[in-house]
């Protein structure tokens, strides 16, 4: 299990982790501890936050959050979000799509997709810090663990790989369902004992990445580490305007 967590951590954050073990064993332990990843980076960027909305207003503090967390991750899920707008937007073969994908460089799709999703997690915190500082680190951190739990659902035994190679081949299709249940319920229940609307936003944007991932192992075949950064992202901004709907 130590393995899994420094394969998590290492991989999953900017952290100096050293990674013993590149498995798909390793992998799969490592899918299930994320949302441990997603707690100590979720609560750095909370409090951060909440520092900078309680000196210097709502949206200064909503702001931060979200830079903390894309700085946390060196932009990685932001990234993947980028690479999968591309892909789903070029109405390209999944071969064509997935070469898209791999390119350095981001299209117009990526560009779009990374403003709306930036602007709506933003505005969504911004209103959750203006109730109070309080608030606003709750949904950062539910966020935060929306994203990491959406990477144990992206990974169960049904999911495929897209390609050989890569992140994503290493993790898809590691992760049994009950495991991922079972760890849901756990979040959910301790976010509850927080705040009874948390749960409804962890699953509501739980939701929201599983309807990308379907569509992604529709179009491409399988996942990728992009599509799992994606759902990452989607599961984020989900459960943070489910908090904004509440």
């Amino acid at each position: 299990m130590f393995d899994g967590l420094r394969f998590a951590f290492g991989t999953l954050s900017v952290l100096r982790v050293r990674v013993d073990r590149w498995d798909r064993e390793t992998g799969g332990r490592a899918m299930l501890a994320a949302p441990l990843v997603g707690l100590v980076l979720g609560t750095v960027a909370a409090g951060a936050g909440a520092l900078l909305a309680w000196r210097g207003g709502p949206l200064l503090g909503a702001v931060t959050a979200v830079a903390v967390l894309a700085g946390l991750t060196r932009g990685l899920h932001l990234d993947g979000l980028a690479d999968v707008a591309d892909g789903l937007g070029s109405g390209k073969p999944a071969e064509d799509a997935l070469r898209i994908m791999k390119q350095s460089d981001i299209g117009p799709f990526g560009v779009l997709t990374l403003l709306l999703v930036l602007l709506a997690q933003i505005a969504a915190l911004a209103g959750q810090f203006e109730l109070s500082p309080w608030r606003g680190a709750l949904a950062v951190l539910t966020a935060a663990l929306a994203a990491r739990a959406a990477l144990t659902w992206g990974c169960l035994h049904s999911v495929p790989a897209a390609r050989p190679g890569g992140l994503g081949a290493m993790v898809a299709a590691t992760v049994r369902w009950p495991a991922a249940l079972g760890l849901s319920a756990l979040l959910a229940l301790g976010l509850y004992l927080m705040s009874p609307a948390l749960p409804l936003a962890l699953t509501a944007g739980l939701l929201c990445a599983g309807l990308l991932l379907r569509r992604c192992v529709r179009r491409f075949g399988g996942i990728t580490g992009d599509v799992l950064g994606a759902a990452a992202e989607t599961a984020a901004t989900g459960a943070l305007v489910a908090l904004a709907l509440l």
